[in-house]
């Protein structure tokens, strides 16, 4: 595979930000890491990268981003997949509760790993840095567990929350991605628990 060296540096950018996340970066973060001055440059790059066979660009995502080993990997087959669509959580009740459950959606499971198993429609302005905005659609992968820096669904008490792990020790941090909010701070006597890792961002809003 023929690429420039600025092109295998987002690529191995792109392959880490996974490996880290769980999903690929976004145009914004690829601009901030390289100091781009506009996101003309890093979309040119991706392009190229995708022309190359490095990538492959899913339209009308946020973070559509899969490097082709992910794809060799699932293998070539496309299949839809149907997940349930989660609005607003009633207080006090699972994630996947009935009276949550406000629609189904149709993906390619194969285009996402790990593969999602619910789809949370995102409300408010805590993520918008990570390129998470209010009425976008988050894939989500069941998981108990998560590390530090994942971007993560989680329940404080009756409330969900999407927000990136921070661990400092014993402490454990929500952190926002937009510096009009503050961390929070979980502490023992909090009923608290992971709910899921964020996999992918459908955007479904013009901002």
């Amino acid at each position: 595979m023929n690429l420039t060296r600025r092109q295998r540096e987002i690529l191995e950018f792109i392959k880490k930000s996974k490996a880290r996340d769980g999903f690929p970066p976004t145009r914004a973060e690829i601009v901030r890491h390289f100091g781009f001055r506009s996101p003309n440059a890093a979309q040119c790059h991706l392009r190229a990268l995708a022309e190359h066979g490095a990538i492959q660009l899913i339209p009308g995502t946020a973070r559509g981003i899969i490097p082709n080993e992910d794809l060799e990997r699932t293998g070539p087959e496309l299949a839809e997949f149907r997940v349930p669509l989660i609005g607003r959580v009633t207080a006090g009740t699972p994630v996947l509760a009935v009276e949550n459950h406000e629609d189904d959606l149709m993906i390619d499971p194969k285009q996402f790993r790990p593969q999602p198993d619910y789809a949370l429609r995102v409300q408010g302005s805590s993520m918008i840095e990570a390129g998470i905005c209010d009425g976008d659609l988050l894939l989500v992968h069941r998981a108990l567990e998560a590390r530090h820096g994942q971007i993560v669904v989680a329940r404080i008490g009756d409330e969900i929350t999407v927000k990136r792990l921070r661990r400092r020790g014993r402490a454990v941090f929500l952190d926002p991605e937009n510096a009009d909010y503050e961390p929070i701070k979980v502490s023992s006597e909090d009923d608290f628990a992971i709910e899921g890792l964020g996999v992918a961002v459908i955007r479904t809003s013009l901002s």
